[in-house]
């Protein structure tokens, strides 16, 4: 049984009140003086009607940075195959360094299923083509972030001798978390061999049992690494933490007022005492 505190983060959509970044970053003030351990935003291009107004997620992390002092904070999660690596690998070195090493990365393959984003922006939709997408970019930020020239050439990127300086606060790099479905064994066997795991989708504590055996066979143990479940704020994290999470995200529905989360925010996070 897992008896250390686990640890607890805002998750919101950045949409509708949530789009503003200065509204963000004051939530971000309020969350860190109610003992709130991190705040992870969405990343949308776009989001299903009566939602119109979206943010950037790269801008509001950075007004969250600035606003705050201890917060871990971060995408949760990125498509990143939508993204170009190179560019990815300047706006985490350097959103890094503006909140002074604080900075996890969520990564996923990214799904047209909910908003239609990929399809409506010409991105690739072959589900096992962009996982390969994704592993060639994780290669090719572990490489910027070491701080020494990055010779890639694959089948979807190439970087051509560039260094990434400066690099991220974190050493040796950036933390990762990647995302699965928890009955896919694939992500799982991304995330063995990066710093952390996010189970979407829950429904159940024991789906979370099964994930940690088959991460600890994977990696001889998981010091030092991360377990994080996104739940509904009604959802009670103890089964979870006892399952072997450490991080719960409170979730935001899309269409939350700016009320609800300020509601949440004050009531505090789960477990503030811990044992």
């Amino acid at each position: 049984m897992t008896t250390t505190r686990i640890r607890s983060a805002l998750w919101l959509p950045l949409f509708g009140d949530l789009a503003d970044p200065i509204v963000v970053a004051r939530l971000a003030a309020e969350a860190e003086a109610a003992g709130w351990d991190g705040l992870f935003v969405w990343d949308q291009v776009c989001w299903r009607e009566p939602i119109q107004r979206v943010a950037d997620p790269w801008i509001v992390l950075a007004a969250v940075a600035t606003a705050t002092q201890r917060l871990r904070l971060g995408p949760m999660v990125t498509p990143l195959p939508r993204r170009r690596p190179a560019k990815v690998a300047r706006e985490t070195a350097t959103l890094d360094r503006l909140s002074h090493g604080r900075l996890t990365l969520g990564v996923g393959i990214g799904s047209d299923r909910f908003a239609g984003e990929l399809s409506k922006t010409g991105e690739e939709l072959d589900g096992p083509r962009r996982g390969r997408m994704l592993d060639e970019a994780l290669t090719v930020l572990a490489g910027a972030w070491s701080g020494e020239p990055v010779h890639h050439h694959g089948e979807h990127y190439t970087i051509d001798g560039i260094q990434f300086l400066p690099r991220p606060v974190q050493r040796p790099g950036v933390p990762v978390w990647a995302a699965g479905m928890p009955g896919n064994v694939k992500p799982i066997r991304r995330a063995a061999g990066l710093d952390g795991f996010f189970p979407a989708n829950l429904e159940h504590p024991d789906q979370v049992a099964e994930v940690t055996a088959m991460l600890t066979d994977a990696r001889g143990g998981l010091d030092e690494y991360d377990v994080v479940v996104g739940l509904d704020p009604d959802v009670d994290p103890e089964p979870y933490k006892n399952a072997g999470a450490t991080w719960w995200l409170a979730e935001i529905e899309p269409e939350a007022s700016l009320d609800t989360v300020r509601g949440l925010l004050h009531d505090g996070p789960a477990d503030p005492g811990g044992t």
